[in-house]
């Protein structure tokens, strides 16, 4: 195997690129390192990004919103008191991925582009609005996070491409989000179903919605139809309702040990609403 150091997300990606046997980006290394002790995966190039300037810093962008570095740790972001008071409902998704020492290391971008259907801290990037800059041998492009999944355990990051930071839009005013998922055990489960909600209100009525799900498709899934439902309405019951029925048909999961299709479905519905319910909590002033 071959280890390498670059100081630049270009000559990473130049790496990547000149590489020829199975290459593996390493930035908090909670899956990679345990696959590889596990005999799982033995890369040919294992390519360290932790020498890259700025890999591990959270700042905020010109237009005030939040660049995060691609080895910044759960725990670093639970800790960052801007980010929790913009993005509650991104933090917490991805406060759920593994144990504390797991938080230690573990980052958002190893987290998505597991390309897991059922990753926590998706659902929420989703329902933010949030981008990712991908660093190539062709340049950087931009690229919406729903579109970085694209079938179970695959993204749509190309030969000698990686992701270089994760960008999350200003959050501007009367606005919030939530994430819930439901697990069989109490913690440090995976995902039997989740759902991410941002909204924006103007009053009491919501101006703007975004709804994602996990773990009810084989990617994680933006729902248009399950914002639709509740823009211009106050989230009443006969709201609340119509957001349910639509996140409960986006979904498309299958049947294992963990739950039923027609337990996900319903399950998607319950959560979404509550998750609502949340967001608007939040959007209000309620940071609890």
């Amino acid at each position: 195997m071959r280890y390498h150091t670059p100081t630049t997300f270009e000559d990473a990606a130049q790496l990547a690129a000149q590489a020829k046997g199975l290459t593996r980006f390493l930035a908090g290394g909670t899956d990679v390192l345990v696959q590889m002790r596990a005999g799982m995966v033995q890369p040919d190039d294992l390519i360290d990004l932790k020498k890259i300037a700025g890999v591990s810093e959270i700042t905020r962008t010109d237009d005030g919103g939040w660049r995060i570095g691609v080895a910044v740790p759960g725990i670093a972001l639970g800790a960052h008191e801007g980010l929790c008071a913009d993005w509650p409902g991104v933090v917490e998704g991805m406060e759920l991925v593994g144990s504390t020492q797991i938080q230690g290391r573990a980052t958002l971008t190893g987290n998505l582009c597991n390309g897991s259907p059922a990753a926590d801290s998706v659902p929420g990037l989703v329902a933010a609005g949030a981008s990712v800059e991908i660093t190539g041998p062709g340049g950087t492009r931009t690229l919406p996070v729903e579109d970085v999944p694209v079938s179970p355990g695959k993204t749509a990051l190309q030969a000698g491409e990686l992701i270089s930071a994760i960008l999350l839009p200003p959050r501007g005013e009367n606005a919030g989000d939530a994430y819930l998922r439901f697990i069989p055990r109490t913690e440090m489960d995976i995902a039997v179903v989740g759902s991410a909600v941002s909204l924006r209100l103007d009053g009491d009525t919501v101006t703007e919605a975004r709804v994602a799900l996990g773990a009810v498709a084989p990617t994680v899934k933006l729902v248009p139809a399950a914002a639709e439902a509740i823009i211009g309405t106050t989230l009443d019951e006969a709201a609340l309702d119509a957001l349910a029925k639509a996140a409960s048909a986006a979904c498309s999961p299958i049947d294992d040990k963990r739950g039923t299709v027609a337990f996900r479905t319903e399950v998607a519905g319950v959560l979404t609403k509550r998750a609502a319910l949340i967001a608007k909590a939040r959007a209000k002033g309620d940071t609890a």
